[in-house]
């Protein structure tokens, strides 16, 4: 138990004596099973679960909003862990407080070998001095920080102090937590009203939840002026029956306290939030956070300056009278002011909502960047000749676009070192989609037009060719970023939280744990491996790694079947839950897909499923791309042939699911098929092929069985002189996505 008396008798500074202990501070929880909600932190599996069960905490910051929960996982962690619990108040303890904690834990430390947790309630109001107090404390490992704050720590907190705690983000309790808070409390009979039977009216508790925004405490603290004014005198013999009414309820908490800041966290995150909706094109949403603001009593002068910004940024060319029309609405609101002239603030919101989008003025920060780094003269042609046309030749050559027809001529306005360097990328929407295709159209003329007109016409092209030189030197890498590109599709469609719990299957397991880990850094990784050197792979990776926040590494047979390997994924990890499970080549070789699909759902229930399976039959092939050139017609035919049957037989090993799952009574309901092909511009390097033509490879092995050796080296060498020139190639995957029904008893 802590050291600290405040924590082991369940109060807390300010709180009322025992007999008059307010409702919220009775039914605070003490224990992990106790504790409602967060489920994202603390819920099985979690990583911040682990760590107070196994007491190993490390310095950590709780940021969330009142009554989400932040002191009550404080009062868990005090009454579970061994080490010694020292709570501070930022707004009652000062720079004085401090030493005394560290000198207290420093001591502790060296004379019984006990560790101290220093728990800061408030840390956002100490000021930097104070924080920087505790920096050298916390960095030495004399004490444990847990702060807690409703402010964005990365704003409020010593920077230092952040870089060296996990923090976690708590969220306000959605209603169905609220219900159970309601519930908990009038079940409880030692600290709540569980020896009395309290019955509601109608819609009275769902008011109490409904306006209580996700606060526990503004909920308990309604709840208790609405049970306990309903008698004559409190408390009423046991067993008494309480009716409340829903009248009561709504005197007890009458209009939803709406968290906003005007200089806080809240304050930034609604005028985020109307700004993206706005810019999603999402006008009930825009309408919804503007309402929100000007209820919280917002500057509306603010809203009005974000709605300019917002309407060149991001309605830009696509809709030019969007600027006028916001600005109207501004100068509408200055001459009418509120409340009528809420009624501008929604029309300006709606205008920008409704209008098509575009940001291409974004280039202007494109070409700020530019001039910050490369040095450009302006030429001689486009410079001022009223002055000194005559000595210097200033002006001479310039083309007065006037002079010809439509009033446009072909020639170059950038610098010569800046040739081809584009910096507006015109949209396709509304007016500026009008606009577009001639914009392009007189781009690519600008750019075969020679800078100067007594350079001979070779300059621009070598310029041209060279650019084409670097550009297919960056393709040939393209090849090697093949697996990263399928990385990233696949956490794309994946979407993981920061908090989910993740499985990882199939090829290249160490590959995708490595993103997993940087993705959810608050939940759990766990990868399946068939092999050392996969091991090996996350077991280096993850050795400069804490014990806790290392992925967990499951060791499979390769001929594992489905509920082998989960029952070795339990055995290792301590768990079978997944919010996500993933992976590259998943499904098996051969076999209907259905069927392994609902191996996996019924080995992981309520698991999401990502999957991306290699389509090699509908990608393309070296005979589809290099055989045209072949000088031999019968052998690039035969070579086609070769090809056809080689990745006919392929293909059952990697089946396309969509003909075959789809209509099984055994497949999720909600499996989904995504066909991705990506085509580059490459050349294949003779390297390359020596490598698919070699006796290592199965493609080289069939093809030399096929053709022969003598023939196979022949072949060989027509492939190496076709491939001089690049090609463009495809290659195609199949994602495989659903999500597995139930949940997991073994839990």
């Amino acid at each position: 138990m802590s050291d600290n008396p405040l924590f082991q008798s369940g109060a807390l500074p300010g709180d009322a004596p025992a007999s008059g202990v307010p409702l919220a501070a009775r039914m605070r929880p003490r224990t992990l099973e106790e504790f409602i909600g967060q489920e994202h932190i603390v819920g099985p599996g979690r990583l911040l679960r682990r760590a107070i069960q196994k007491d190993a905490l490390s310095s950590l910051i709780l940021s969330g909003p009142p009554g989400s929960g932040k002191t009550t996982l404080a009062r868990v962690i005090a009454g579970s862990t061994a080490r010694r619990f020292v709570t501070l108040n930022a707004v009652l303890d000062g720079v004085q407080a401090v030493r005394n904690a560290v000198e207290d834990a420093r001591s502790n430390l060296e004379l019984y070998g006990r560790r101290t947790i220093l728990f800061v309630d408030e840390v956002h109001r100490w000021n930097k001095s104070q924080q920087d107090a505790l920096l050298p404390w916390v960095e030495n490992g004399t004490i444990v920080l847990i702060g807690a704050t409703t402010e964005n720590p990365f704003f409020e907190v010593n920077r230092a102090l952040v870089s060296r705690s996990r923090v976690f983000l708590l969220q306000a309790l959605g209603e169905a937590d609220l219900v159970k808070v309601a519930n908990q409390t009038l079940g409880d009979r030692e600290r709540g009203y569980g020896a009395w039977k309290v019955l509601f009216e109608d819609g009275a508790l769902e008011h109490l939840v409904a306006i209580a925004d996700g606060d526990a405490r503004n909920l308990l603290n309604a709840l208790e002026l609405a049970v306990e004014t309903e008698t004559e005198a409190w408390p009423p013999p046991e067993g008494a029956e309480i009716r409340v009414s829903k009248h009561a309820c709504e005197e007890s908490i009458q209009r939803r306290a709406v968290l906003y800041d005007k200089d806080g966290d809240y304050h930034y995150d609604c005028i985020s939030a109307f700004i993206k909706s706005l810019r999603g094109s999402d006008p009930d949403a825009a309408l919804y956070w503007l309402a929100r603001m000007v209820y919280s009593g917002e500057d509306p002068s603010l809203i009005i300056r974000r709605m300019l910004v917002s309407a060149a940024e991001d309605v830009g060319l696509a809709d030019p009278q969007a600027v006028a029309v916001v600005d109207s609405c501004a100068r509408a609101f200055e001459r009418i002011g509120m409340p009528e002239g809420q009624f501008h603030l929604a029309q300006a919101a709606l205008y920008l909502a409704t209008a098509p989008k575009s940001n291409s003025s974004l280039g202007f920060f494109d070409a700020l960047a530019s001039v910050g780094e490369e040095r450009a003269d302006v030429s001689d042609r486009l410079k001022d000749g009223s002055r000194d046309a005559a000595g210097f030749g200033h002006g001479e050559g310039y083309k007065y676009p006037h002079a010809y027809r439509d009033h446009w001529v072909a020639q170059a306005y950038l610098p010569e070192n800046l040739k081809g360097r584009v910096f507006y990328r015109p949209g396709s929407m509304g007016h500026e989609g009008h606009v577009r295709d001639a914009v392009l159209v007189r781009r690519e003329a600008q750019l075969l037009a020679p800078d100067d007109d007594s350079a001979p016409a070779a300059w621009t092209w070598s310029a041209s060719a060279n650019r084409s030189r670097e550009w297919l030197e960056r393709a040939e890498g393209e090849r090697a970023n093949a697996l990263l590109a399928v990385r990233v599709s696949l956490f794309e469609k994946a979407a993981p939280a920061r908090h989910d719990r993740v499985l990882v299957l199939g090829r290249f397991t160490s590959l995708f744990a490595w993103e997993a880990l940087r993705r959810c850094p608050d939940g759990t990784v766990v990868a399946t491996v068939a092999s050392d050197g996969e091991a090996a792979l996350i077991d280096r990776y993850s050795d400069s790694l804490p014990e806790i926040e290392r992925p967990v590494s499951v060791r499979i047979g390769s001929g594992d079947a489905v509920p082998a390997v989960a029952e070795s994924v339990k055995a290792a990890a301590g768990f079978a839950v997944f919010d996500l499970v993933l992976g590259m080549d998943v499904l098996p070789r051969s076999g209907d897909t259905h069927t392994a699909v609902s191996a996996l759902a019924a080995s992981f229930p309520g698991a999401r499923f990502v999957l991306a399976e290699r389509a090699p039959s509908e990608g393309s092939t070296l005979s589809e791309v290099l055989s045209p050139a072949f000088a031999d017609r019968t052998m690039a035919e035969r070579f086609r042939a070769f090809e056809r049957g080689f990745f006919l037989d392929a293909s059952p090993d990697r089946p396309d699911p969509h003909d075959k799952a789809c209509g099984s009574s055994h497949a999720p309901e909600d499996l989904r098929f995504m066909k991705e092909t990506r085509t580059t511009e490459r050349r294949i390097s003779e390297m390359e092929l020596r490598s698919w033509f070699s006796d290592g490879n199965s493609y080289g092995r069939a093809l030399v069985g096929h053709f022969g050796a003598e023939a196979a080296d022949t072949l060989l060498t027509a492939c190496i002189e076709a491939a001089r020139r690049p090609v463009t190639w495809k290659s195609t995957f199949t994602y495989v996505l659903f999500r597995a029904p139930g949940t997991d008893p073994r839990a």
